[in-house]
């Protein structure tokens, strides 16, 4: 198999099948990770049909470190390679302050978004037997400002935002490692239009990011071979200075 080959987790919806979608048509062959079956967003069923590119779904809970552990295996398996590329996008998000925080929840949230990412991009390593695979963090523009809301999903992009520069230092040459942090890009129902129209404004670019503008990101640092330990910010600007709480906390109805 000489088409370049990409494993993105969460790769079936929202930002995770756009950037799946984009690699499709840049010529990849697809592993696309989910926690469970189910079918993939319009932005990628389109992109699949209209390309015709490769591809193979792989479920696996990220909170088990046995199903973390079997996944790249299962790509190798399946495909007869390591990947090329791997796109760490999939996450668990949790509302909730320090007062509420418990040890089951950060240990929970630290598995799926620090530990699983950073254990994947390891077996990548380990598999790549000489080639140079590109990884890249899906972070959070918070990691700029630090919010006290969602503490313990806050405390866990952090984590892995800080094991971007770490493992690029302790891959060297064996892999490139960085991260795109996004800021708000698609909105949850927690969100009102009017409430959407004045957080754009309060960007410095006066616009919020699109699912096509981190893919776009994406794309570049996996072909970017002189890049390393960098952090790509997609988020209209807003990590330029303190937001004081997240997204949704601001210019509410």
């Amino acid at each position: 198999m000489t088409q370049k080959l990409a494993l993105v987790t969460g790769g079936l919806h929202r930002v995770g099948a756009a950037i799946a979608a984009r690699l499709a048509r840049d010529g990849y062959a697809l592993a696309i990770h989910k926690r469970s079956p189910g079918e993939a967003d319009a932005v990628l069923a389109d992109a699949l049909a209209e390309t015709g590119a490769l591809s193979h779904r792989f479920a696996a809970d990220l909170a088990d470190p046995a199903a973390v552990e079997a996944l790249i295996p299962a790509v190798i398996d399946r495909f007869g390679r390591a990947p090329d590329l791997l796109v760490n996008n999939a996450a668990h998000f949790a509302e909730g302050g320090w007062a509420d925080l418990s040890a089951d929840a950060l240990i929970g949230m630290m598995q799926v978004n620090h530990h699983a990412p950073v254990m994947l991009a390891r077996a990548l390593v380990a598999a790549s037997e000489g080639k140079r695979p590109a990884i890249v963090h899906i972070v959070d523009q918070r990691v700029a400002h630090p919010v006290p809301d969602q503490i313990a999903y806050s405390l866990s992009k952090s984590a892995l935002w800080q094991a971007t520069a770490t493992l690029a230092v302790a891959f060297g040459n064996r892999a490139r490692v960085n991260a795109v942090a996004p800021g708000l890009t698609l909105a949850t129902d927690d969100y009102s239009a009017a409430q959407l129209e004045r957080l754009a404004k309060r960007m410095p670019l006066g616009a919020l990011p699109t699912p096509g503008e981190v893919a776009d990101a994406v794309a570049w640092l996996a072909r970017a071979e002189a890049v390393t330990g960098q952090t790509i910010f997609v988020d209209g600007g807003a990590h330029l200075a303190p937001l004081g709480r997240d997204f949704v906390a601001l210019e509410r109805d």
